[in-house]
């Protein structure tokens, strides 16, 4: 006789007053006002330690070595906690009851089941990198910007001996500067775009000097050591066995890719486009968005101080649109003064709201003035041979999404359903702008696959608990989560 199953764990169950989700500087700065508010405030985050991917923690024995990273994180990380905020770590929101009250988490090392109920909730998602295939993309030591840095500040290790960094954004600065720290011979710094050129579309950086300094200090730094910006040129394709060996360089331009190409040695390669904002729990809990004409991205429609279309629920920090940390920390604040307003409560420090708003606008005109001199044509991925993996999970390629696209009834969805891009465990997150641009045949349509809950892959078991709790996921009427 077969064994009987053993009946789901018991759910775990919390009321808050406010719930934030996401542990980074907008919702930590959020987590910290609420509490010193006077409010209950669960602070909901995958990681093990709150800090976000900017303000990560080092572990003990690497912050004994080589000391505390980022000092600021850990002060607002020590103010969350000393306003009696509730921090759950290891902690997934996969979804939320079809009334949209409660948040569905399940733990990231056991998958026990859980639901925070709250009478408002930020969301602070953050951000991923963005990921733009080539041919080679799926090498051994291909890998993005950020995963080098992690490993050049976290562990202090470096990705590789002979490295070359390329894509587009100031974040690319940063991260060359991090590895030359630690011993990497960096062979070509690319930038596919010419933000460092003289011309009328810089001149608006000289508005905000504090930026404008930074980037010139890390410019300044690079060409010191002897690491120079080669501006206007990309990684076409990268070649290898067991891991990357080597990568052909050439013109950004695809109608020019022919033209001067250079193979450069490498053991490691770091490429990445910048940022995508994580709107995935906005878009299942109903939010409304609206796509982004300068990055073909859904962004939450949210007013001054994050408040989305949903009542009680907010968007802080790069969830609500790439901005930085600077932005991030105010978008926090603004959405948390918002909360307390909500419930009556008076926000301390209360007269700098003009201002933390006037520092919002700010920080917004800079965004843009980025998103003008960093872009990332569509013809990066429109263009796309089309034997290039797209979906590295399923490994369906660029030429199997055209022609799935290409069968006059099917939209982005049923494109995904035909190919099962985005149905791997990163659920779309990787490739899914790239299978929207490939399968988009008429302007409007969508930008992004739809928000399914489970938002991440988690254990039946997490589901079968809290079916037995009679909780139900808010998925979309009529649809199944994917696999």
């Amino acid at each position: 006789m077969p064994e009987r199953p053993s009946p789901p764990d018991a759910v775990t169950t919390l009321t808050v007053d406010v719930a934030v989700v996401g542990g980074g500087p907008a919702g930590l700065t959020a987590a910290a006002l609420l509490g010193e508010g006077g409010l209950r405030v669960a602070l909901i985050d995958e990681a093990d330690r709150p800090g976000g991917q900017f303000y990560k923690r080092r572990a003990e024995p690497m912050a004994d070595a080589f000391g505390d990273f980022r000092p600021r994180g850990t002060a607002l990380i020590e103010r969350a906690r000393a306003a009696g905020v509730r921090c759950l770590p290891h902690t997934l929101v996969w979804g939320a009851t079809d009334a949209g009250t409660s948040l569905l988490t399940g733990d990231v090392r056991t998958g026990a089941a859980g639901r925070v109920t709250a009478r408002a909730t930020i969301v602070a998602t953050g951000a991923f990198e963005r990921a733009v295939p080539f041919p080679g993309w799926l090498l051994p030591g291909v890998v993005t910007p950020g995963f080098a840095l992690h490993l050049a500040t976290m562990d202090r290790t470096a990705v590789g001996r002979r490295v070359v960094v390329a894509g587009t954004g100031p974040f690319l600065l940063p991260v060359a500067h991090a590895l030359l720290d630690v011993g990497v011979r960096i062979e070509a710094l690319l930038e596919l775009n010419h933000p460092y050129r003289p011309r009328l579309a810089a001149l608006g950086a000289a508005g905000h000097p504090a930026r404008l300094t930074e980037a010139a200090g890390y410019l300044l730094s690079l060409a010191v050591r002897g690491v120079r910006v080669r501006q206007g040129r990309r990684v076409l394709a990268a070649y290898g066995d067991d891991r990357v060996r080597a990568v052909d360089i050439g013109p950004a331009d695809p109608a020019r890719a022919g033209e001067g190409v250079q193979r450069v040695e490498v053991d490691a390669l770091c490429v990445g486009f910048g940022f995508r904002p994580s709107t995935e729990l906005l878009r299942l809990l109903g939010c409304r968005t609206g796509v982004d004409p300068a990055t073909g991205e859904e962004l939450p429609v949210v007013d001054q101080d994050g408040a989305t279309s949903v009542d009680g629920v907010y968007a802080a920090g790069e969830c609500a649109g790439i901005a930085g940390v600077h932005a991030a920390e105010v978008r926090g604040e603004l959405a948390a003064r918002a909360v307390l307003r909500r419930f009556g409560r008076e926000a301390p420090g209360g007269a700098r709201l003009a201002a933390a708003r006037r520092r919002a606008r700010a920080l917004d005109r800079f965004a843009a003035l980025t998103r003008r001199l960093y872009p990332v044509p569509p013809s990066l991925t429109t263009s796309l041979a089309d034997d290039t993996t797209v979906c590295r999970c399923e490994g369906v390629t660029a030429g199997e999404i055209r022609r799935a696209a290409a069968t006059g009834w099917n939209d982005l969805h049923a494109t995904k359903g035909a190919t099962r891009a985005g149905m791997g465990p990163c659920q779309g997150r990787e490739c899914g702008h790239v299978v929207a641009a490939l399968a988009r045949r008429t302007p409007g349509a969508p930008a992004a696959f739809s928000a399914r809950a489970p938002l991440k892959p988690l254990p039946v078991r997490t589901v079968l608990a809290l079916d037995e709790a009679g909780t139900h996921a808010g998925a979309e009427p009529g649809e199944a989560a994917d696999g």
